[in-house]
């Protein structure tokens, strides 16, 4: 039996671990050489590189539809911190130092929060889907990703829904798990965000337009039974397209997922003869 981590001895050694790991990122980030976005300007630019929205309140299993109306309060409150922030070249974007600590004294709720492949309650949950919208952005740019944590290991819900593919979330916590990226390109980029009743929308744009687009493949996916636990897996591509010749310029293999599915599912008999084909070829 393994020996249990300092963090999972108890509550308080938890609280500890959490502090240590602020602080820790504080020094860090104090010493750094990194030059972070700041300034923000209420007169959008001149292109729009991509836009998209995400639902607010999805059905998502048995959750308390309270924690979703929570969660709108949240998002509402951290809207405001990111929208018109520039990012202009060379500087690094950090959603943390931006929107700052989620607390009940800012006016946070408790809304839904994901720890340790279970969904939860906590103060100011429901960050992850506005860092999961401001991933799905970037990865339609040519910005840089330098910081971007999975709770991918989990497969927690059903597809009711979904518009991004699954395992392109984003996990955080404040501040030592955070989103970043920076741009390393020669023009200022920008991000619009807004709440509504239903939807949290984003846009990223820039001072010019591209040469390329930007395209997320989804390969492989299926599920397969192992040792009777059942898991996703697919492989999710990015590739580069010239908008001229519309020829590929590069293609990149950004995750592969294999992840423990924990809501009831059944499989297709299709998927049980692929899962025993492959588990019969594991050595």
């Amino acid at each position: 039996m393994s020996r249990p981590l300092f963090c999972q001895l108890s509550p308080m050694c938890y609280r500890l671990s959490v502090q240590k790991e602020r602080f820790r990122r504080r020094l860090s980030d104090y010493f750094s050489s990194q030059n972070f976005a700041q300034t923000f300007s209420e007169m959008p630019l001149a292109t729009v590189i991509y836009r998209h929205r995400s639902l607010i309140r999805r059905r998502l299993g048995n959750v308390d539809l309270m924690l979703q109306d929570n969660k709108a309060v949240n998002l509402s409150l951290a809207a405001p911190k990111i929208n018109g922030i520039l990012i202009k070249p060379g500087e690094t974007f950090s959603f943390w130092h931006l929107v700052g600590n989620c607390s009940a004294k800012r006016g946070y709720k408790e809304g839904l929060v994901i720890k340790d492949g279970q969904t939860k309650s906590g103060v100011g949950g429901g960050m992850c889907q506005f860092t999961n919208l401001l991933h799905w952005l970037i990865l339609h740019s040519p910005l840089t990703i330098t910081e971007h944590h999975h709770h991918d290991q989990f497969d927690l819900f059903p597809d009711y829904g979904r518009q991004v593919p699954f395992g392109v979330g984003t996990s955080i916590a404040y501040n030592y798990l955070d989103y970043r990226f920076r741009n390393d390109t020669t023009d200022t980029y920008q991000l619009l965000v807004s709440v509504d009743d239903e939807y949290l929308q984003g846009q990223l744009l820039a001072q010019r337009p591209l040469a390329v687009n930007y395209h997320i493949q989804v390969e492989d996916e299926h599920f397969t039974k192992e040792a009777e636990q059942i898991y996703r897996n697919s492989r999710i591509y990015r590739a580069c397209i010239d908008k001229v010749t519309g020829n590929t310029i590069h293609r990149q293999l950004i995750k592969t997922n294999h992840a423990k599915v924990l809501y009831p599912l059944t499989l297709e008999p299709s998927e049980k003869e692929n899962s025993r084909h492959k588990n019969s070829q594991t050595p």
